[in-house]
């Protein structure tokens, strides 16, 4: 039955959806004239925003390409690619396939979001190579487990509050990630969700005359580079011993850095991902060959992130992310904010795609809302987190790495994807209101 919901979502999205450069060009238009004519901003100013905010996420769009590239280089080793062809060998039928591949990417997503993104990618592309299975159903259970994110042990907004002088500390104090990310209704809802997900990404499996299918040749990556040249610089490039030397040095800090700090957050994934393709790969010109085809699919990110950065400056220069927030919170009460939160926070999550972003804009308007109405502060909280995990899933800002080391365009997955939402949306609503 799934399935046959699933059908009629998947043909609108595939053929009314745009490549993901469209969409954000029509965000960016959208946004620019609700700034002037909903905010009543100037033009020129609005315009001012737009530009000044533009390379705002510089460094976020470096990390988030480094994610693809070391990920994708990683998983190219000999080792990595047997490795995770071992694991999908668990999976004797498309039904197990989809179960298996939801599972990894709800389980690393929970302890990191970029390494589950990476994560679940890599392993459909393995599972995939194993399985005769629906490879636009196979992506979108991988990317469906980013979901939960925000509720897992990188949750931004519950880490946030609960570190010492946070910016919203003098009104909530600092809420510790017991009260938040362990507390009984986000366990709640983590195990309902783990259940819940690999089974509706199962029932959504087309039948076989429907499922498009890829050639495991096709997932394959091209044979290395020969080695035979004379030159010496070429035996430099041949030679294991530099990237040995440099590879151990870099997963030895790794070691140190996790004795004395622990924890895990991007620029830890993806230095752990690029040390270990330099150990395994064991030449630079291996690693470096690998390089070259792992930056073909990263051009959707090098131009789209400026676009959702100045979409983001203008959502809050211009009062328009807390204007949308303070409208739909204003039908709440003590007992339905948390609910509100979460709907206004998915909303918002479309046009400020950042769960750091989106906090700064939302707690000033949510927190004076809950202490007045006397609501759950915690829970409020962490309704902002799932709200902005939530439209992740319909959001190509956070799918583009998916896409890109699984090979496909947004709309080979988002039809899917909207199933997805409108589940888990239910779960996460029903959950935040009777507990």
């Amino acid at each position: 039955m799934l399935h046959a919901a699933a059908k009629p979502f998947v043909k609108l999205v595939d053929r009314y959806l745009p490549d993901p450069y469209i969409f954000v060009l029509l965000l960016t238009v959208v946004v620019f004239a609700a700034a002037v004519l909903v905010e009543q901003q100037p033009v020129m100013t609005v315009l001012m925003q737009w530009g000044d905010g533009f390379w705002g996420l510089l460094s976020f769009s470096m990390q988030m390409l480094l994610v693809l590239v070391t990920g994708f280089m990683l998983a190219s080793t000999p080792v990595v690619k047997r490795l995770l062809d071992r694991l999908a060998r668990l999976a004797t039928s498309p039904g197990k396939a989809i179960v298996l591949v939801t599972l990894v990417s709800l389980s690393a997503s929970w302890l990191n979001w970029g390494f589950g993104l990476v994560v679940g990618a890599l392993f459909a592309k393995a599972l995939a190579r194993t399985v005769k299975v629906d490879y636009r159903l196979l992506v979108a259970s991988a990317y469906s487990g980013f979901v939960v994110w925000h509720g897992g042990l990188a949750g931004s907004i519950p880490l946030t509050i609960a570190t010492s002088g946070h910016f919203t500390a003098q009104q909530i104090g600092v809420i510790p990630t017991s009260e938040t990310i362990f507390a009984g209704f986000n366990l709640l809802l983590l195990g309902i969700l783990f259940i819940v997900m690999p089974i509706v990404n199962r029932l959504m499996l087309p039948t076989e005359k429907d499922s498009v299918l890829i050639s495991a040749a096709h997932l394959n990556d091209s044979a290395q580079p020969t080695t035979a040249d004379p030159r010496p610089a070429a035996k430099l490039e041949n030679s294991p011993v530099l990237a040995m030397l440099v590879g151990f040095a870099g997963l030895a800090y790794l070691i140190l850095y996790f004795i004395e700090q622990g924890g895990l957050n991007l620029n830890v994934v993806n230095f752990l991902f690029l040390f270990l393709a330099i150990v395994l790969h064991g030449t630079p010109r291996r690693l470096l060959h690998c390089l070259q085809q792992a930056m073909q699919g990263g051009a959707g990110i090098v131009i789209q992130f400026p676009f959702y950065a100045g979409i983001m400056a203008i959502m809050v220069g211009s009062g328009l992310a807390q204007s949308l927030s303070q409208w739909l919170i204003s039908f709440a009460s003590a007992e339905t904010l948390a609910l509100y939160s979460f709907l206004s926070a998915g909303i918002v999550n479309i046009f400020v795609p950042s769960g750091g972003g989106q906090w700064a804009v939302q707690a000033p308007v949510i927190l004076p809302a809950a202490l007045t109405l006397g609501a759950d502060i915690n829970k409020v909280a962490m309704a902002v987190a799932w709200g902005d995990a939530w439209t992740n899933l319909i959001q190509p800002f956070w799918a583009l790495p998916v896409l890109a080391i699984a090979g496909l365009k947004a709309k080979d997955i988002m039809g899917f994807c909207l199933v997805q939402l409108i589940v888990t949306g239910l779960i996460i609503s029903a959950v935040l209101l009777l507990t």
